[in-house]
């Protein structure tokens, strides 16, 4: 038997390591924990990212690779629920993605959320507040691309897990914006510039670049792509027990109608490089505080996703899809240097 199997370890790319060679993580004893399922965990600051179905798969693989090229010293996690399938798990696998089960999370009170199905899932975004055998968690969207190291996230300064949830910096997000560039009609009236905490900026665009508008600017409403997260048993069960209100029905954004509700004006509120929304570069919407040479992450809100773009199409419209794109392609062309190629 192979040393690593006898001290019960995994092999997993650490995303530090740009050559991507296998490093060694012990299997740490399992934790209980009163909500979430027994698994193997890390202590250390991780990311995560939520994955229900392979229709995301191409997002998270890029994800990674992206989280590689920047040099970050943490693991990124991926977050699994019963719904992803066996091939999503061959593929997670072939790559050395380790990965965590964790229950799909639905309140007692849903909403319809048809003409935006894409919120049934969100609310299982909301699980990490619960991994309390992580001292950190940066919750990442799986359509998100890193392009510069964001590992400060994991360091920095945010309420004890002993707070429980009553101190006024519970987690850290950037925020939604609300101005409803595409003229959704299913979306609330009041989503509209002159409510959205990016207007504000405007006027200040070099400031925008290291401080978020406060958190209660515009429609106070966090997005719920990036959550920094100190894990607290205390802080799940008030999500927990918030998710058993009828109020859930009320929600129209799920997961980040629910923090800007229960933890209203007590985050942080990140600048937008950390969450920089694609929307926001679009000419006449937040074009005004949008550098490219100083966002982290960019979020490809909407459809459709760069990864489900034709040939023809690939990175022809948006500019911040040829990023993902060239990217991705990187990606790819490593990993069939590796022997690997299937298809996602």
């Amino acid at each position: 038997m192979a040393r690593s199997q006898e001290l019960g370890e995994r092999r997993i790319y650490h995303p530090a390591s740009k050559a991507q060679y296998p490093q060694i993580y012990p299997i740490l004893p399992i934790h209980h924990h009163p909500y979430l399922p027994l698994s193997p965990i890390l202590t250390s600051p991780v990311w995560t990212t939520l994955i229900t179905n392979t229709a995301y798969l191409p997002g998270l693989l890029t994800l990674h690779h992206s989280l590689v090229l920047s040099g970050s010293a943490y693991p990124l996690i991926a977050l699994y629920t019963d719904t992803f399938p066996t091939e999503g798990h061959a593929a997670l696998d072939a790559r050395g993605i380790p990965k965590q089960r964790i229950p799909y999370l639905v309140p007692s009170m849903p909403r319809d959320y048809s003409n935006d199905p894409r919120f049934y899932d969100c609310w299982s975004k909301l699980a990490p507040f619960g991994l309390v055998g992580y001292e950190r968690v940066v919750q990442l969207d799986s359509d998100m691309l890193v392009r510069l190291n964001m590992d400060e996230l994991m360091t920095m300064e945010l309420d004890s897990p002993e707070d429980g949830g009553k101190g006024n910096r519970v987690f850290a997000a950037g925020h939604a914006c609300v101005c409803n560039p595409l003229g959704k009609g299913h979306y609330p009236k009041d989503w509209i510039p002159e409510n959205c905490a990016f207007t504000t900026q405007h006027s200040d665009p070099l400031t925008a670049q290291t401080n978020g508008a406060p958190s209660t600017a515009g429609l106070s409403m966090p997005n719920g792509g990036l959550q920094v997260v100190n894990p607290s048993k205390a802080t799940y069960d008030l999500i927990s027990s918030q998710l058993a209100k009828e109020a859930t029905s009320n929600y129209e954004f799920a997961d980040q109608s629910l923090l800007g509700d229960l933890f209203h004006g007590r985050w942080v509120a990140l600048p937008y490089i950390y969450n920089a929304l694609k929307t926001l570069r679009w000419k006449g919407v937040h074009d005004a505080i949008w550098k490219d040479e100083e966002v982290k992450n960019v979020h490809y809100i909407l459809s459709p996703k760069p990864w489900d773009e034709t040939e023809e199409k690939k990175g022809k419209g948006d500019e911040t899809h040829g990023w993902w794109h060239e990217v991705n392609d990187a990606r790819k062309k490593d990993e069939r240097s590796r022997g690997i190629d299937d298809g996602f």
